[in-house]
């Protein structure tokens, strides 16, 4: 039985009066549109400084983005749109844009999220049309189009589990010794990720960035996206933040995956065990860079909700950590954390 985590709805959220950038975003949307007069409500929940607002104007709408400048940055949205589009994936079509004051009028996708939408029986075709576009957007890479996910981002992005989830969220502080062990686990799933080959990484692939619209999926929150290891994608698709699926539905579609990549001619293993073993450890690379920015989102953007999801990635990690003997010891590394750290900080 799949497992969904609490997720607060969308919209709902109250626009503030005295929000001095909406109301330039307003002015810029109503001439953008040649309106007058246009109705704003929040369109999405998101983990960045970005905000989303959807336009309505009699029976038409759009969405617009709000991106302040100092915090967030639109040209790569816009160049990874293009990369998405001309890959014949369904993405937002970018109607006007103000790069200065970060300010893009989108098309709207509408308010189905496969998050949302996902259920027992719908499950295979859903994910069957989310693979497809995958595959194409895979084919499409060109190296040295988009940044790349090399050791330094890797690295980066696995000190957010220490630093957030650790030492902020848990209150603790890890010896040499401790140190030392996660250092060699952390090695190990980076040599792992630099030796799949590279491919076009949308870096956040699921179920709650993906739309239910036609041609289906429609696909957001890409603006991320770098050239990488090739089992990113997919294991995010089905190893998720909020929505958790039993190990043999996994192992389903990632054969499933596997064989419609090699078809078309993506850099997948040959051997689909070794590709699995990728698949794994990527996610598991994921699941601590999760853990971290949920935990930064709670305690620096003041954002709870998040958090609250820790559990699942702690059980990823578990999983994933038991089935191999060079990462027993991060197994182990989770234990001790258990023990030591009070209940009520460790599930939130």
């Amino acid at each position: 039985m799949l497992k969904f985590a609490q997720f607060p709805s969308e919209g709902n959220e109250t626009l503030s009066t005295s929000d001095h950038r909406l109301d330039a975003l307003r002015q810029w949307t109503c001439a953008c549109l040649h309106e007058r007069e246009l109705m704003f409500e929040p369109a999405s929940e998101d983990a960045s400084f970005r905000r989303y607002f959807r336009v309505r104007a009699d029976d038409r709408t759009w969405i617009v983005m709000d991106a302040p400048p100092e915090q967030e940055d639109c040209r790569p949205f816009v160049k990874v749109a293009s990369l998405m589009r001309d890959a014949g994936l369904h993405v937002p079509q970018v109607l006007a844009e103000d790069l200065e004051r970060g300010f893009l009028l989108l098309s709207d996708l509408g308010t189905r999220t496969y998050l949302a939408t996902l259920n027992e029986s719908n499950a295979d075709r859903l994910f069957s049309d989310a693979l497809d576009a995958l595959i194409r957007w895979q084919c499409a890479s060109r190296a040295g189009v988009l940044p790349p996910y090399d050791a330094a981002l890797l690295r980066r992005e696995l000190e957010l589990f220490p630093e957030w989830y650790i030492r902020r969220h848990l209150a603790l502080t890890l010896d040499a010794e401790q140190r030392a062990r996660l250092d060699t686990v952390f090695q190990r799933l980076i040599d792992s990720a630099l030796a799949q080959p590279g491919v076009y990484v949308h870096r956040d692939y699921m179920p709650r960035n993906l739309m239910v619209s036609e041609p289906n999926p429609g696909v957001l929150d890409f603006q991320d996206a770098v050239f990488g290891p090739v089992a990113y994608d997919v294991v995010s698709l089905f190893r998720d933040a909020f929505v958790s699926w039993p190990e043999e539905r996994v192992l389903d579609w990632t054969v499933r995956y596997w064989e419609r990549a090699r078809k078309a001619g993506v850099p997948v293993d040959s051997d689909f065990a070794s590709f699995y073993r990728s698949f794994e450890w990527m996610g598991l690379q994921r699941h601590l860079k999760v853990l971290g920015i949920f935990a930064r989102i709670c305690h620096r953007d003041g954002k709870p909700t998040y958090v609250e999801d820790t559990p699942r990635f702690c059980a990823y990690v578990r999983e994933v950590a038991a089935r191999y003997a060079e990462l027993s010891p991060l197994a182990r590394f989770f234990d001790a954390l258990e023990a030591r750290a009070p209940r009520a900080a460790y599930t939130f």
